[in-house]
């Protein structure tokens, strides 16, 4: 018996269950929104569900969700299932540094025909042209503009006056093998920390990883904020052949008080900007959706933000650091950049992620699928989250989502015989 033909778009993404990332939702959730076609969305966390493959989909997508670790997390059978579909695949990837060899022989292995990449076009040629077959490429950002942050910024906006904090930050300091554009993230904060001309301000900054702030915890920090600091999302090595990760892990192995310093001269400098992977990121959205005034290090931001118009341009060896801070202490200065930023990055809707979707639209009807403008089938949508509910109680009971009361223990068991009795019903 053949496969049943399904139309629409298999969208393969992982996310615990629990809280995670706004960002990933966001991304993930976007498609089923904004897209023309029928988007059925399958969360690998839950397993391979048994009616998937006797199912063809017009089209397999998979997330950056998917890849963000090595292995990955697909299971035997989804890879199986993903080899054997003779159906349009694409791949959107983050994090395209590290792990480069497995990323490239995964393309190629299962012939995937459209990446979604951070990189530029002018970089193509040193990546996914040169080490996969891939037929098609689409630079696309990190993040994009979503209804939730919209919503949450209206809400939680304050008066520049009403802010008790006027310069905040929060970032994790990145690993050696990630390059000299890695280490900006607690540079910027280092330097503001001990600037002599910041004394005078309420700084609130920290690159602990402990001290990272998540979902409504860090929107309210951040509406609280004057400014923020920021430096370009990305890298400045890309691992290409693999081998600069493992040669800067021996270093550390060997010598655990090694520098950077010593690990770049021996290790990172023939890499160093070999591959340009910087771009504007999520962060610079929320700021911008808060009319929070940026001060960043100076840099591309993928054209989406200019200096001096959207944020305060910050030099790399911090020679107008004093000069930043007289702009920014300014209370018209704070209020031209954050409304320019608002204007051109949220209000002008450039951003919003119907445009991300847009152009993943246009890529599938360029590859000659027709959009079926029907309804997922709730059948087929059921199944696919087959093991969700399970998941879910061994969640609670590890404490990953929220402590399981008996109340919220009973819910999900009458859940639990719902799922079972439509189980049963369906076939």
């Amino acid at each position: 018996m053949g496969k049943r033909h399904v139309p629409g778009v298999l969208l393969l993404h992982h996310q615990p269950i629990g809280p995670n990332a706004s960002t990933i939702s966001e991304h993930v959730r976007a498609f089923g929104r904004h897209s023309r076609f029928p988007i059925y969305e399958h969360n690998t966390e839950l397993g391979f569900p048994p009616a998937l493959a006797d199912w063809e989909f017009d089209a397999i997508v998979m997330h950056y969700s998917l890849f963000g670790t090595s292995p990955y997390t697909l299971n035997q059978k989804h890879l199986e299932y993903i080899n054997r579909a003779s159906t349009y695949k694409v791949a959107y990837f983050q994090d395209e540094h590290r792990y480069c060899q497995k990323r490239f022989a995964f393309l190629n292995d299962h012939r995937v025909n459209c990446v979604f990449t951070l990189l530029e076009p002018t970089e193509w040629s040193k990546v996914y042209q040169k080490y996969t077959r891939v037929e098609k490429l689409i630079y696309t950002l990190t993040g994009y503009v979503s209804e939730e942050l919209l919503s949450v910024s209206k809400r939680a906006h304050k008066p520049d006056s009403l802010r008790n904090i006027d310069i905040g930050y929060r970032a994790r300091r990145l690993d050696f093998y990630m390059g000299a554009g890695g280490q900006e993230k607690h540079l910027i904060a280092e330097a503001f920390e001990h600037s002599s001309a910041a004394r005078e301000l309420v700084l609130d900054i920290d690159t602990k990883e402990e001290r990272r702030l998540y979902g409504a915890q860090w929107v309210n920090f951040l509406a609280n904020c004057r400014g923020a600091l920021g430096v370009e999302t990305g890298v400045s090595v890309f691992d290409l052949e693999d081998v600069v990760r493992p040669a800067c892990e021996r270093l550390l192995a060997e010598n655990p008080a090694i520098t950077f310093e010593e690990v770049s001269a021996r290790v990172l400098k023939p890499w160093e900007g070999r591959v340009f992977y910087r771009t504007v990121g999520p962060r610079h959205f929320e700021a911008a959706a808060l009319r929070v005034c940026q001060i960043m290090f100076e840099g591309k931001y993928s054209g989406v933000m200019q200096a001096g118009k959207h944020y305060l341009s910050l030099k790399k060896d911090f020679s107008n650091l004093d000069e930043v801070i007289r702009l920014f202490k300014d209370a018209d200065v704070r209020r031209q950049i954050s409304d320019a930023a608002h204007e051109d990055l949220i209000a002008s809707r450039r951003f919003e992620y119907s445009a991300l979707i847009s152009d993943f639209d246009r890529v599938l009807e360029q590859a000659g699928l027709g959009v079926d403008s029907t309804q997922p089938d709730a059948r087929v949508q059921r199944q696919l989250k087959e093991g969700y509910w399970p998941h879910r109680v061994r969640a609670e009971l590890r404490g990953r989502v929220i402590r399981p009361t008996r109340a919220r223990i009973r819910t999900m068991i009458n859940q639990l015989a719902v799922l079972a009795r439509i189980r049963a019903t369906s076939g």
